[in-house]
């Protein structure tokens, strides 16, 4: 049968879409070789995408494994970088802070406060502070990488419950309306949820957000968590330890309720937000539905996809043009909202 007519035939009824096995090329237009060298590249080679560790004590294992080894990448992208870093607690929880040589005069009373990714499992210690790194050289901003609990040790709330003392300390020194906060992927749900329990206390907002790629959703809802399962390389699919990682930090408690999956909440008061992803990423669905619902709730926000990319790779390579072309973004939406 006629390729055509058999797909057609396969989809003449409303519900679910079948569709055929296919492989999908490389994109080679508007985009950076090094960009497609990326997109090109085997599944996450970091860090397994279909590890099934069985216990807390397993997982505490395999990130203090994968910790120590991307150390010292991470000092040397912080010295290549040329930032200082100083490790600090700041309202008892660990942080650093990262300051670049050179600050433009309009950020140098601004305060950017990231929270990093990993699922809620990965990157304790330095570890944490890639995103706040590059954040700090690209978007010429003193950052603040918070070293929060991990799920293996303290799951939910206390991921949260760190950020929300974090603020309290900041609230202390700065005014909310000269501070933003970032993170990507469990970081960016992270600050979505943080910026929900800051509603609920009645605590001074941050004065704009950027959530990239967020895990908004620790359920598997929305398109791209199939269109582009085994697409993306770098989650590649739900079903491997994601899965796990939302049911670890859930820790028994639902994975629809607002504080896991921040979707679900009432966006109406949030910060001007910026969110960003990639044309691959498992979370595309997970960016989209998180912009649509602030502008439903008439926030301003603004939505950058970027062509070919999965998962979080705008935070992974500091020589990547689309890494500094969406800092810069991010950045230059900052400044439309910090006072200074």
């Amino acid at each position: 049968m006629d390729f055509k007519k058999k797909q057609t035939e396969a989809n003449l009824k409303p519900g679910d879409r079948t569709v055929p096995e296919r492989k999908i090329p490389v994109p080679h237009r508007d985009i950076s070789e090094r960009a497609q060298e990326m997109i090109a590249a085997p599944y996450n080679v970091f860090i397994d995408w279909n590890l099934n560790p069985p216990t807390k004590d397993d997982w505490s294992k395999i990130v203090t494994k994968v910790s120590e080894s991307s150390a010292p990448a991470v000092n040397k992208l912080i010295e290549d970088l040329g930032l200082t870093v100083e490790q600090l607690q700041i309202g008892g929880v660990k942080c650093y802070r990262l300051t670049p040589e050179n600050i433009p005069e309009n950020h140098r009373k601004q305060l950017v406060i990231v929270a990093h990714g990993g699922a809620y499992v990965y990157a304790p210690g330095i570890g944490s502070v890639r995103e706040a790194a590059m954040f700090a050289a690209f978007g010429g901003y003193t950052t603040i990488s918070v070293d929060y609990s991990l799920s293996y040790e303290n799951p939910f709330p206390g991921a949260i419950e760190d950020m929300i003392d974090v603020w309290r300390a900041i609230l202390t020194e700065y005014d909310p309306r000269s501070v933003a906060m970032t993170g990507t992927s469990a970081g960016g749900g992270l600050i979505m949820a943080t910026i929900l329990k800051i509603k609920e206390l009645g605590l001074g907002m941050p004065a704009a957000i950027a959530p990239s790629s967020p895990w908004a959703d620790l359920t598997e809802t929305g398109d791209s968590y199939k269109t582009n399962e085994w697409l993306d390389n770098i989650l590649v699919s739900y079903s491997g330890y994601l899965g796990l990682a939302a049911k670890l930090y859930a820790n028994g408690n639902d994975l629809s309720h607002p504080l896991l999956s921040p979707i679900n909440g009432n966006l109406e008061g949030f910060p001007p937000t910026i969110l960003t992803s990639g044309t691959r990423d498992l979370f595309l669905s997970n960016t989209v539905r998180s912009h649509r619902k602030l502008r439903r709730a008439r926030v301003p926000a603004q939505l950058h996809i970027y062509e070919g990319i999965s998962h979080s790779q705008l935070s992974f390579d500091p020589d990547l043009p689309e890494t500094r072309e969406a800092y810069g973004e991010i950045a230059a939406f900052f400044d439309q909202y910090l006072i200074w």
